[in-house]
């Protein structure tokens, strides 16, 4: 999936990313600083029906949300690599637990730690575009 967006769109956009992903568990979100990461996150948390406040986890590094799946509450981690230095450092922080624990993670700054990914992740990369838009890409590498 490739296309542009507007922030009037993303929630809607959000709903088609959940059907492009399918049951895939691990997503990670590529883009520079301000270009709509944590915003699609949080359309994306919507979508599921969170009801925790969605933040970004930058200096946390793991939010863990709630959303229903078929009547039972499952966990949605969000996690932000920015001030991780390297994949030794994730995977002393837990990154890699939580990446091949079963649950949905959405996952900021995938590029400090790529060693540490399921090979099922889904990459999802957010450019700025004329007018103030994004470019969203979704792809499977």
């Amino acid at each position: 999936m490739e296309r542009n967006f507007t922030l009037q769109e993303i929630r809607e956009l959000a709903g088609e990313c959940w059907k492009v992903v399918k049951d895939r568990k691990v997503i990670a979100f590529h883009g520079e600083m301000g270009a709509g990461k944590t915003t699609l996150i949080h359309a994306l948390c919507d979508e599921k029906g969170v009801k925790d406040v969605v933040g970004s986890p930058t200096f946390s590094l793991v939010n863990e949300y709630k959303y229903d799946c078929n009547g039972t509450s499952r966990p949605l981690f969000h996690l932000d690599l920015y001030r991780l230095k390297d994949e030794e450092e994730a995977v002393r922080a837990g990154m890699e637990e939580l990446l091949f624990s079963g649950e949905i993670c959405l996952v900021e700054w995938p590029e400090k730690a790529p060693g540490i990914f399921p090979e099922n992740t889904v990459h999802v990369y957010i450019t700025l575009a004329e007018g103030g838009a994004r470019r969203i890409k979704i792809t499977d590498y």
